[in-house]
Parts: C-alpha cells; structure tokens; sequence
C-alpha cells in the first residue's frame, strides 16, 4: 500500500508541476487583454489575432490545469452531499465515480483528440478568419494533453481513496486528504469509522 501511494504522489508532483508552469498563461493572457481593450478603445478598432490570442491562452490554461485542480480537490462538486458524508464514504464515492466517470471519460477524449489534433496538423488548419492565427494544431493538441493530465489525476486519487479505503490505518492520516481527513485527526477518523 505504501507503494500506491509513492505513485500517487508521483503522479501529483506531474500533474502539480503542469498545472503550476501553465497557471502562468495567465500573465500573458492579462496583458493580451489589456492590450487588445486599449486598443478597440483608443485605437479604433480590435485584431482578430489578438482575439484568437486570447481564447488560445484562456484554453490553454484551462486545459492544462483541468488535472491540477482535481488533484487539489479545487473543482466544482456538489458539497451540500459529499461533506455529510464520513471519509470512508467520501473515498468510495469518489473510487465509483473515477472508475465510472472519469477515467472512461479522459480515454474517450484522448482516443478521439489525438485524431482530432492530427488531422488538424496534416490539413495545415489555419482560423477561419482571413487574418486569425495560424497552427490551429497547436491549440487543439491541448485537449487530449489536458485530458491525458486529467487521467493521471483521476488515478492518483483512485489510488488515494483505495488505500484509505482498503489499507493499513497507519496510511490514513496520508492518503485521506482527498477525502477531507486533513481537517480531522487520526483519532477523529478512527471514531469516525468504526
């Protein structure tokens, strides 16, 4: 079980480094905007490359953070009913949706976004627009790379919820994090499940 959870962490520090290096399409994303805005206002009229520029960046970063955010429990969930739940509860949901959902789901758009971005590049795919952005390719090959991050993010939680749902009560306190143990102590987990 230990094992398990060296590869989940593994898996996080990718996943985690990915996220962080592409959070920082967020600076260029700022000052694309801030220039396209002064421009449209003083300048009188925008650029569709700048525009393009813009979701590119939006994408990009979305797409690339999509695991990171799994991995640190920052997504949208329904909390109304997860955080009544006890965090044996919470790691089995969570095991059930990411065998079910999740990881179907990511190889789903892998498989056809591989497909999706090479055909992109054998057509030269260019914007519609006369003068958008070239390398349309480079875009979309963020979906199955996103998508692929996700996966990864998917099976580290699994093995997470696994090893605390299945391993030594000694791993607990480490592995439960994703299912909210981090608020509570060992003690409190230990009273919580029997």
């Amino acid at each position: 079980m230990e094992a398990l959870l060296k590869f989940s962490d593994g898996i996080d520090n990718v996943v985690t480094r990915v996220g962080k290096l592409a959070a920082l399409l967020a600076i260029p994303l700022m000052f694309v905007i801030i220039y396209d805005v002064i421009q449209r206002k003083f300048g009188g009229q925008g650029s569709i490359k700048l525009q393009e520029l813009e979701w590119h960046l939006h994408t990009g970063l979305f797409m690339l953070c999509f695991g990171y955010a799994y991995v640190r429990d920052s997504h949208v969930r329904i909390e109304l009913i997860r955080d009544n739940l006890r965090p044996r509860t919470r790691a089995i949901v969570e095991m059930i949706g990411g065998i079910v959902c999740v990881l179907p789901f990511c190889a789903l758009v892998m498989y056809f976004g591989f497909d999706f971005v090479a055909r992109s590049f054998e057509n030269h795919e260019v914007s519609a627009a006369t003068t958008g952005l070239t390398h349309r390719w480079i875009i979309k090959s963020t979906i199955p790379i996103g998508f692929g991050l996700l996966a990864m993010a998917g099976l580290s939680i699994f093995l997470k919820c696994f090893v605390f749902v299945f391993g030594p009560t000694n791993l607990h306190k480490r592995a439960g994090y994703y299912v909210g143990t981090h608020h509570a102590d060992l003690g409190d987990i230990a009273k919580i499940e029997d």
